[in-house]
C-alpha cells in the first residue's frame, strides 16, 4: 500500500495498492490516519460487489445502516444507494442524492466518523464531489464570528431536504411532516467540537440540515448569526469559487473514503440525463463524533 498527497489539492491522498482482505491492521491505522489528517482517501483499483464493498467498511468500523429503507441495496441493506438507472425495470435507491451542503447523518443523535463511496456508473460530465473543511473554515472565521458561536448549540433536522418515499403519494403533506418530526425529530449539538483523532476545532453547521443556532440557555439566537457563517465558510457561493471549497474528481475504479466530522460535501449532479449509480457504506470508528456526546 503506498499513500501519497494529491497533487495541488489541499485536501486528499490518493492510496495505491490497498486491498482489504490481505490488509494487515497496521495498514488499516494507516489508512484512517491518512483520512483524519487529509480528509479524504482515494483508493485507486477498486472493483468491489456490494458484499465485499460492506466487508471493507467493516475493517474500518461499524457499519451504520440508513434508516428509510428506500436508499437501501436490496441485497445489501447497509450499503445507500444513489442511482437513476433502473434495474429490471424497478427504481433501485434514491436519484439525485445530496444536492445541498451536509455532513451524513447530521440530523440524528449519533453521526457516524467514515463516509465510504464507491461510483458504479460515472457521468462524463459534471462528476465529482465538492467539500468543504469545517476545521479549516473555523480558522478562518473574523474574529468576531468565532466569538459570537462560543458557546452555542445549532438544531439539526431532515426537515428541509427530506425525500418522499414511494408511500407517501397522496398522503397530506402535513401527515408526512409530522411523521418525519417524530421519527427523526431534531437534534441539538455543539456549534463546535474538538476533534477527537486530531484535536482541531470543527464548525459543525450545513446548509441543509442547520435549521438554528441557540445561546447556552436554548433561547434562540436568530437567522443572522447562521447566514454568516454559512456565507463565510461558502456554502452560500453558487459558483463553487470560494476558496474553502474541494472538487474531489473520481474516476471508474476509485473509491473515496472521508472524514464525517470535518468534512461537509454537495454532490455535483450532471445537467445531462446521463446515468449515474454509486454505492455508499457509513461506519462508526472508535470514537463518538466527540468526546463526550450523549446519544439519544
Amino acid at each position: 500500500m503506498h499513500i501519497k498527497d494529491q497533487p495541488g489539492a489541499a485536501l486528499g491522498v490518493t492510496v495505491e495498492g490497498f486491498d482489504h482482505t490481505t490488509a494487515s491492521e497496521a495498514d488499516i491505522q494507516a489508512l484512517k490516519e491518512a483520512v483524519y489528517t487529509k480528509k479524504i482517501a482515494v483508493l485507486k483499483g477498486q472493483d468491489l460487489s456490494p458484499e465485499r464493498f460492506l466487508a471493507l467498511g467493516r475493517r474500518l468500523g461499524r457499519p451504520e445502516t440508513y434508516y428509510e429503507p428506500m436508499y437501501r441495496h436490496p441485497d445489501v441493506p447497509e450499503v445507500f444507494v444513489s442511482s437513476n438507472v433502473p434495474e429490471g425495470g424497478k427504481q433501485i435507491g434514491v436519484p439525485k442524492t445530496g444536492k445541498f451542503w451536509h455532513a451524513d447523518y447530521q440530523f440524528m443523535p449519533d453521526p457516524f466518523g467514515l463516509t465510504l463511496i464507491h461510483p458504479q456508473v460515472i457521468p462524463e460530465k459534471n462528476r465529482g464531489t465538492y467539500f468543504i473543511d469545517m476545521g479549516r473554515a473555523y480558522a478562518r472565521l473574523p474574529e468576531e464570528l468565532r466569538a459570537a458561536v462560543a458557546g452555542t448549540r445549532c438544531r439539526h433536522s431532515v426537515r428541509k431536504y427530506f425525500k418522499i418515499r414511494p408511500q407517501d403519494v397522496y398522503r397530506p403533506l402535513s401527515e408526512v411532516i409530522d411523521e418525519v418530526e417524530t421519527k427523526t425529530p431534531p437534534v441539538v449539538q455543539p456549534t463546535t467540537f474538538t476533534h477527537p483523532m486530531t484535536g482541531e476545532t470543527i464548525l459543525y453547521i450545513s446548509e441543509g440540515f442547520t435549521v438554528g443556532i441557540e445561546g447556552q440557555d436554548g433561547a434562540p439566537l436568530g437567522g443572522e448569526l447562521l447566514a454568516g457563517l454559512l456565507e463565510a465558510t461558502g456554502q452560500l457561493d453558487d459558483t463553487f469559487a470560494h476558496e474553502g471549497i474541494h472538487l474531489q474528481g473520481f474516476e471508474k475504479g476509485d473509491l473515496l473514503v472521508w472524514d464525517n466530522r470535518s468534512l461537509i460535501h454537495r454532490a455535483r449532479h450532471t445537467t445531462t440525463p446521463e446515468p449515474t449509480v454509486s454505492y455508499r457504506v457509513t461506519v462508526h470508528d472508535e470514537r463518538a463524533l466527540y468526546d463526550g456526546m450523549v446519544a439519544a
